[in-house]
């Protein structure tokens, strides 16, 4: 088992000396995973930089005393996989972002798709953002990374068609019998820059989306032969492509 891992705000001037872990993490890691003297330890700040670390001594409740070591840092994967997320109703979204998280998502826009029955508006949608960092955070944590997906404010449809054009890569998952779609696994991938993904809502991505997103570049494709929640789809398409870009080799 991976030494767990914890969040601090940064590591500067933090390797190869004695550490103090306090506060929410520190609370995690002495209340809740009940470190002891001895036990390994991660420390990240989320943004690649990490040491490992040693457990000298719990104190109290929050308060955990590591003897650290040489902070290193670990570059970003290439190429870089940004998935676009069409709201989905309910935690569907939290689900989504987590699983991406785990699998190893790059970065994560939410999207206010046409056929979206959820909208982010005002206070709502500043909390339903917040939850889904929160979510990323919290999952890159448990799946032991160190350098965790962005998740970025919620784009319009035509800051969508701007990313995608952008993009070395750009695809849309999309299945529809009566429109022209390419598999996704047999698709030629670049080795490096940026690949952007398209996941509609629950009611699929509406004819004058799919019509701006081609202009900017992106094709139609789709996964296989059934058909995927929006709250799954992208997560079965980034471990697609994370395997088909010798990234999990």
């Amino acid at each position: 088992m991976t030494a767990p891992v914890f969040v601090v705000e940064s590591l500067e001037r933090a390797g190869g000396a004695e550490f103090v872990l306090e506060g929410p993490e520190g609370r995690h890691a002495v209340s809740v995973k009940r470190l002891r003297a001895g036990e390994d330890v991660v420390l990240t700040d989320g943004h690649g930089r990490w040491a490992e670390g040693v457990v000298k001594a719990a104190e109290g409740k929050d308060r955990l005393v590591l003897e650290l070591g040489a902070v290193a840092e670990e570059a970003p994967d290439r190429p870089r996989i940004t998935v676009v997320q069409a709201l989905p109703k309910g935690d569907r979204g939290e689900l989504a972002v987590e699983t991406m998280t785990e699998t190893g998502v790059d970065a994560i826009v939410p999207w206010a798709a046409a056929r979206c029955i959820t909208q982010w508006k005002g206070d709502r949608g500043a909390k339903a953002l917040g939850k889904w960092r929160a979510t990323a955070r919290e999952a890159g944590k448990q799946s032991r990374r160190v350098r965790f997906p962005e998740v970025a404010d919620a784009a319009t449809t035509k800051q969508v068609a701007a990313l995608l054009a952008a993009a070395d890569f750009a695809a849309v998952l999309h299945e529809d019998r009566d429109y022209g779609s390419e598999a996704l696994a047999s698709a030629d991938l670049p080795a490096e820059g940026e690949i952007v993904l398209v996941v509609g809502p629950e009611g699929g991505v509406s004819p004058e989306e799919l019509a701006l997103f081609e202009e900017a570049g992106a094709k139609a494709y789709r996964l296989g032969r059934t058909v995927l929640r929006t709250s799954t789809a992208g997560t079965a398409a980034t471990a697609l492509l994370l395997g088909r870009t010798g990234r999990w080799s």
